[in-house]
């Protein structure tokens, strides 16, 4: 390419050479000849002179060569070598105006081999930008997919990966642990994000996400791919073990012995690609509850206690399971976690037995000190469910009196002392957060209960402009995470800080009124 450059004759050689290298580059190939006509234009100004504006144009037939010296055509010429007066312009060309163009062919000339060689740098350089925008437009969306490719090199831990028609970075981050490449291996990763830089795209590639899995399992499980199975969700402790949940949208597949295969062949050669990573393969299941359980495998669950506005749940385990259930280093319930998406705390029969035992003798003392009864009343009422004064003050008489060994009276009687007594609790704490400077406007908004009223105090929030400027986050801490949920913070927030938008309103309407005036 360089010497017919060089040469600078009308020779078809020159697109036979742009041929070549479009081919080889896989870039198209007006991009080349437009590269060489900016390199021989480069080169016409060191002969004619920079200040010149000197266009070269490729005959796309012949392979000719043309040299123009374009001038623009103005009124007041200010630039000699770029611009020609309107007088001058028409001996050149008779339609010639200002505004317009007037052109003056050169003769071609021989390059030097400093102006050769500027020449071939410029047009290889126009090639690389060329492919690398190429291969931009060809990975820019592929984001998400698997793809095979070579080790070319291992730079500072990080592996360069060809693609055959672009190049890949593997981070050591990215990679399994222990996992070590040699130059020319196979490569099969995910590609989880393209971006375009200044020395070109980069693609990174990754061998440890979710997503690889369950692009893998589709490849290898024809119900998957078909979306008869569905797979729900998946979390990795790369290289060591996996769990992914699955589903099948039609009642006579099972979709776990799908993804397994005949004799575990379709799950081995995900393991197989993955380093021998362990994989449990869960049914996916609407109830939560259920779901769980089936996460927690291979241990057996026999009780699950659900917290849905927490996301937490309690799991009971026999107390030879609890090892199996939280794992080695706790991978198993971590795993299981990140699947369902809940908090998990597990504990065995024997520690939920005796938590049980503490709530219970907590509960009757409850109801012993505060409702004055003995403690086969207390008791009784533990039993039934009852856990605070709160319950016993406001449930039916009828249905208080359907505990064994209760009637109406007595039903009647507990009510009216839980009622009287929650009522001289309320004074109190009102009093006690009047003695804490809180205001009344806080003490009457709507969602602030009596309890809350002097931890407020105690943590300086007394006016409405305190609450106002706590997050729900905040409040929830202060009156105990347990006695207020999210969206009741939310609430009582929003109410304290309606009377800024009020007040909005009033020096509104007030500017509006002097205004009128």
């Amino acid at each position: 390419m360089l010497e017919e450059v060089k040469q600078g004759l009308a020779r078809p050689e020159l697109l036979q050479v742009a041929d070549a290298v479009a081919r080889d580059k896989s870039i198209d190939r007006e991009i080349v000849v437009q590269a060489m006509e900016q390199a021989i234009q480069t080169a016409s100004r060191r002969k004619y002179g920079q200040e010149l504006d000197i266009r070269a144009e490729i005959d796309r037939s012949t392979g000719e060569i043309r040299l123009n010296r374009v001038r623009h055509v103005v009124e007041e010429v200010d630039d000699d070598a770029t611009q020609l007066g309107l007088e001058a312009a028409l001996g050149w060309d008779p339609e010639a105006k200002i505004g317009t163009e007037v052109t003056e062919a050169l003769p071609p000339i021989d390059l030097g081999r400093v102006a050769a060689q500027a020449a071939k740098q410029v047009i290889a350089q126009r090639v690389r930008e060329a492919e690398r925008a190429q291969q931009y437009e060809e990975y820019k969306d592929r984001a998400g997919e698997i793809v095979n490719g070579l080790v070319k090199r291992t730079e500072y831990g990080n592996v360069v990966v060809d693609l055959g028609r672009g190049e890949a970075i593997l981070r050591r981050d990215e990679s399994l642990p222990r996992e070590t490449f040699r130059n020319g291996d196979r490569v099969r990763a995910l590609i989880y994000e393209v971006k375009e830089e200044t020395r070109g795209p980069q693609i990174f590639l990754t061998r440890t996400r979710p997503e690889l899995m369950s692009k893998l399992f589709r490849q290898e499980v024809p119900e998957i791919y078909d979306g008869i199975i569905e797979i729900k969700s998946v979390a990795r402790d790369p290289g060591s073990r996996a769990k992914i949940a699955v589903l099948s949208n039609d009642s006579s597949i099972d979709p776990v012995g799908a993804c397994v295969g005949m004799r575990g062949s379709r799950v081995q050669a995900v393991v197989n690609e993955l380093q021998g990573e362990k994989i449990d393969i869960i049914q996916w299941n609407l109830d939560p509850a259920t779901f769980i359980v089936n996460a927690l495998a291979p241990a057996e669950v026999t009780k699950v206690v659900l917290d849905e506005e927490q996301s937490r749940i309690e799991v009971v385990v026999p107390d030879e399971q609890l090892s199996l259930a939280i794992g080695r280093r706790g991978q198993n319930v971590r795993l299981a976690s990140n699947l369902t998406g809940w908090e998990i705390d597990i504990m065995t029969e024997a520690q939920e037995s005796e938590r049980r035992n503490e709530e219970v003798a907590a509960s009757t003392e409850v109801f012993m000190e505060h409702l004055n009864v003995d403690d086969v009343i207390a008791h009784l009422l533990v039993t039934e469910g009852f856990t605070d004064v709160e319950a016993v003050a406001f449930v039916p008489i009828e249905e208080l009196a359907e505990i064994e060994g209760f009637d109406e009276t007595l039903a009647s009687e507990l009510r009216e002392r839980a009622q009287k007594y929650l009522l001289e609790r309320d004074a109190e704490m009102a009093a006690k957060g009047k003695e804490l400077g809180v205001t009344d406007a806080v003490s009457a908004l709507k969602g602030v209960r009596p309890a809350m009223i002097i931890p407020l105090g105690e943590n300086n929030v007394k006016t409405l402009d305190d609450l106002a400027d706590l997050a729900s986050d905040e409040l929830r801490e202060l009156v105990g995470e347990a006695n207020l949920s999210a969206d009741e913070a939310n609430d009582i927030i929003m109410a304290a800080r309606a009377h800024w938008f009020d007040d909005d309103d009033v020096s509104v309407t007030s500017s509006d009124s002097e205004e009128n005036k």
